[in-house]
């Protein structure tokens, strides 16, 4: 699976705004826009006229829309592929964090020359994007078993190249010291927290926001918060330091997206003149899971 839009905490760029106002709002319209319309929207954000034609025109060349004339407009659609990407984007970003642990573990181990280096780096991208850690240099693991994911990933590789075991180790302090070498998780803990911080006060604001103010704090919220479910393995709650702050995190992104979503809505829904399906409400039960 590609790795379609996966954005650190920098400024959104046009291209995940694009990916954002699809992914949150225009494909419950009906999935395609005008270039009227998206360019009054990222308007919103400062994007010039200019670098939404540009950007719009980028993105049909890689394939992630279709477009054609109607009229003196120019329509663009989202393809097939790319609703499938935001399907699993947006099951991966609002699902709640793990809390049972079983004690076992997936583990995937390949052997690939030199020669096959493009294999091996995009493999690697492709076990990272789907919560993989890295145990040594061809190792990695992941919670829980994995193998039927794990072997979907590498199913284009010769059987000798690869193995996929389902495993355990001595206990639970060597599960937690396994956890501690696969990942870095005091350095995600610590941008959970620079997280937690920016945005604990737009929790209490997020019900006066409006108009374009909504739409934009919302796919802020969401452009800062979407890269953590894509680093963070999800480790169950007794491999986790304690307390984790990704837990705070989610509460706080779930809270200000759930309040902001009508508000925002209603100004897409405005611009581009057709209403935009309310898919919060799919969620809900996961808020309340973490919270109990």
């Amino acid at each position: 699976m590609t790795s379609f839009g996966i954005m650190g905490p920098m400024a959104a760029t046009p291209r995940s705004l694009v990916l954002d106002l699809f992914g949150e709002y225009l494909r419950f319209a009906d999935a395609q826009v005008h270039l009227g319309p998206l360019t009054s929207l990222l308007g919103d954000f400062g994007v010039a006229p200019a670098t939404v034609r540009m950007t719009m025109s980028r993105l049909r060349r890689e394939g992630w829309f279709t477009s054609q004339r109607d009229g003196r407009e120019t329509r663009y659609c989202l393809t097939p592929t790319m609703q499938q990407v935001l399907d699993e984007g947006r099951e991966r970003i609002f699902s709640p964090p793990t809390s049972s642990w079983g004690g076992e573990w997936t583990m995937v181990i390949y052997q690939l020359s030199e020669g096959e280096r493009q294999e091996r780096q995009q493999l690697r991208k492709d076990l990272a994007w789907h919560g993989f850690g890295v145990l040594s240099t061809s190792t990695w693991l992941a919670p829980g078993d994995r193998r039927d994911q794990a072997w979907a990933l590498v199913a284009d590789l010769d059987g000798k190249q690869v193995e996929v075991l389902r495993c355990s180790s001595d206990g639970p302090e060597h599960d937690r010291a396994l956890a501690g070498r696969c990942w870095d998780l005091a350095a995600l803990a610590s941008e959970y927290d620079a997280f937690n911080s920016e945005h604990e006060d737009l929790v209490r604001r997020a019900a006066t926001l409006e108009g374009a103010e909504a739409l934009v704090a919302r796919t802020t919220i969401t452009s800062r918060y979407r890269h953590f479910p894509f680093r963070d393995p999800h480790l169950p709650v007794d491999l986790r330091p304690d307390p984790w702050p990704g837990d705070t995190a989610y509460r706080i992104f779930r809270e200000v997206h759930r309040t902001l979503g009508p508000a925002a809505r209603e100004h897409v829904a405005q611009v581009i003149g057709r209403d935009v399906a309310d898919v919060e409400t799919v969620h809900e039960p996961l808020v309340a899971e973490v919270e109990r």
